[in-house]
């Protein structure tokens, strides 16, 4: 059976997986506590005003620069003729960009790599249809300067953790792929010798052991996944692209301009949603050949954590003009340099990324840059034909799937079971009585009705206690059902959560082949703010 022949496929809230949090629960919702952390909302309305907001803001400049570097980071590469439209698209003044971005991870890391550049794909192409006059193009932002390597990699295959061992320091962008030969190796051997696995290989050769930096590697794979559709890959640890952000950066130091913002911000977001992100008094990192330290002021110096390395003020804004790629933002940063170096309308993120996002909102209106439209990628599950024939067998719809392992147990086993007890109405049927209760308390002697109150609380902690003991007993007599439930779950549900966070593309790739992204691109629908489920 191919992706395409099963109409069984479909979106499902956001909200009903139970995988996303209340602040993106709240803001797909437009709820009133998330409003004062966003700007435009992403739908058509907000695209437009959105457009109007960057139109004011982005010069020539910056765009002569931004496509000046992007050129010269292409000759490093193949280039098909939809990237190359999208980078002549790139120098008109009325082209705008939607990006996401992600990790150097190894071999894509997780699934949902795919669905944030489908998304942002995507994306482009929906507002070309709706604005004629404008010009949009997808852009993937590689985070070359992070320096947290063993968040990177490895990449899961079939339950099995492939590994890249190095004791390399500084941006991994600059890492050397000196090395990879051994983890080709175990990837060749667990992948077989189909044409389709043959595909995997080549492209993991000549990613990795035909690059000499991590950066250069992650370009040519996701240059070869998404070159048909004009993805723009762009490498922001680049001089140029500093000296546009050095004024900020300038400010940042003498001032701290994105803790004072970032504080004020969370001091208010706290009070209903988690803080995902603390800002230091100085959002900056020193990167100089294997070193990307923290700048820190103390002792009225600038110093670089860890490092014998200090500056004066003077020297360091000297240091600044002179070496601009030598300062790299951390997380409170980097989604502002982003928008300061492209013409961008919307970040595609996930939950947790746009969650920090929200934090910015303040501080981005200090510096005078417009916030972009943030946008929930797309998440998919993909489920098996087989698969989705023995959940029908199991009556758990896909919707259900996603339920808590416990309350889908007890759900199914309260269905099947031949002793049914209805404890949810004898409950209410309990709460009413007490209710009666306490209002013939409140006329006889309301000193009673404190006596009333505890005995409710005892009669309902009993009753409950029944009902999970009743459970329990159902669970046992149904052995063999709760079993068949729960290895299916576990099977398309990996560890009791997303397979898109546990999974690689390859494992899907071996079984669907070239398939798998046409019709991914095909269903995936990033305005559409709701889960999809394929099933093939």
């Amino acid at each position: 059976m191919s992706l395409s022949d099963c109409d069984c496929s479909t979106y499902i809230p956001f909200q009903q997986t139970g995988f996303f949090s209340k602040m993106m629960c709240d803001y797909i919702e437009k709820s009133d506590n998330t409003a004062p952390f966003y700007n435009n909302f992403p739908d058509i309305e907000g695209f437009s005003k959105q457009i109007a907001e960057k139109e004011k803001s982005y010069t020539k400049q910056q765009r002569n620069t931004l496509v000046t570097v992007l050129k010269d980071q292409y000759k490093r590469i193949s280039i098909s003729e939809s990237v190359a439209f999208n980078l002549k698209l790139l120098e008109k003044e009325n082209t705008y960009t939607v990006t996401t971005g992600h990790q150097l991870n190894l071999f894509t890391g997780p699934l949902y790599f795919l669905y944030k550049i489908i998304s942002a794909i995507n994306l482009a192409e929906e507002l070309s249809n709706q604005f004629p006059e404008y010009n949009f193009v997808p852009v993937y932002w590689m985070a070359t300067e992070d320096h947290d390597f063993d968040e990177i990699n490895y990449f899961n295959f079939e339950g099995r953790k492939v590994q890249w061992n190095s004791d390399q320091t500084g941006g991994v962008g600059r890492f050397s792929t000196a090395g990879l030969n051994d983890v080709f190796n175990a990837f060749k051997e667990l992948t077989g010798s189909s044409k389709r696995a043959t595909y995997l290989q080549e492209l993991f050769k000549e990613g990795y052991l035909a690059h000499d930096n991590l950066a250069d590697a992650t370009r040519f794979i996701a240059n070869e996944l998404f070159k048909a559709y004009g993805l723009l890959i762009i490498d922001a640890d680049d001089t140029r692209l500093k000296r546009e952000f050095s004024p900020i950066i300038k400010r940042e130091l003498l001032e701290q301009v994105s803790h004072k913002a970032v504080s004020k911000t969370n001091k208010i977001l706290e009070k209903d949603y988690n803080i995902q992100v603390n800002p230091r008094e100085i959002n900056l990192f020193y990167l100089k050949d294997t070193i990307r330290e923290r700048i820190v002021f103390e002792d009225n110096k600038f110093k670089v954590h860890n490092t014998d390395i200090y500056f004066t003020e003077i020297t360091i804004i000297e240091e600044l003009k002179n070496y601009p790629e030598r300062f790299s933002p951390n997380v409170i940063m980097r989604p502002l340099y982003q928008e300061v170096i492209l013409p961008n309308l919307c970040y595609i993120g996930g939950g947790g990324e746009l969650a920090y996002w929200m934090q910015l909102k303040e501080y981005f209106k200090v510096v005078a840059i417009p916030f972009p439209i943030l946008l929930l990628r797309n998440s998919v599950q993909v489920v098996k034909e087989k698969q989705y024939k023995k959940l029908e067998k199991l009556s758990i719809s896909l919707t259900e799937l996603f339920q808590k392992q416990n309350d889908l147990l007890a759900s199914k086993v309260t269905e099947n079971s031949e002793a049914t007890f209805d404890f949810f109405t004898q409950k209410k049927v309990l709460e009413r009585q007490f209710d009666e209760l306490r209002v013939l308390a409140s006329k006889t002697d309301a000193s009673f009705i404190g006596a009333v109150n505890a005995q409710e609380k005892k009669q309902l902690k009993g009753l409950d206690n029944l009902k999970k003991r009743l459970l329990r007993a159902e669970k046992r007599n149904q052995a063999d059902l709760v079993t068949r439930i729960k290895d299916l779950q576990n099977e398309i549900l990996p560890n009791q959560s997303l397979e898109e966070r546990q999974r690689n593309f390859s494992e899907h790739y071996l079984e669907y082949g070239d398939d798998f992204i046409p019709i991914l691109k095909q269903q995936l629908k990033p305005l559409e703010l709701a889960f999809y489920v394929l099933v093939k």
